[in-house]
């Protein structure tokens, strides 16, 4: 398994398309939510995910302060089927995480987080802020995670 950290210019033809198949697969066609995934800030994201065999199996994408949120946020955080129990999905945070930490000004991270996944983020250091609300008919909750410098 190898980690890659690349930024969208990059990024192979091979590496996008894997990419944007397997979010689409568990965000379009396994949650059954029809949405326009592919949103046009794919340009502005550091892409983070782990490969094995050619394959994309765990994926995150990074932005900086103001370009998302107000803090630096990791979205589209996604684990292939056949590879969770794993902690695929904890070890793609974390990279993110380090990422931040280490290339931007701002430490803090700013998520919108599936409402089932709050104990999963949680566990990863989130705290729960402002009121659940829906994102493409999908309950979502605002979280934040304070990291020192």
């Amino acid at each position: 398994m190898k980690i890659v950290v690349k930024n969208f210019h990059d990024l192979t033809t091979q590496e996008l398309y894997n990419i944007l198949q397997l979010r689409s697969e568990v965000f379009v066609v396994e949650q059954e939510c029809i949405y326009q995934d592919i949103d046009g800030k794919d340009q502005n994201a550091i892409h983070v995910f782990f490969t094995e065999n050619n394959k994309t199996i765990a994926y995150s994408r990074i932005f900086n302060e103001g370009e998302y949120f107000e803090n630096p946020s990791i979205g589209r955080v996604v684990v292939d089927k056949k590879e969770r129990g794993k902690e695929l999905g904890k070890k793609v945070m974390i990279e993110g995480a380090k990422y931040i930490k280490e290339n931007f000004t701002n430490k803090n991270i700013e998520i919108s987080a599936q409402k089932y996944l709050k104990e999963f983020y949680t566990d990863l250091g989130y705290e729960f802020t402002g009121n659940e609300y829906l994102e493409d008919g999908i309950p979502h909750i605002r979280m934040i995670k304070h990291q020192s410098i």
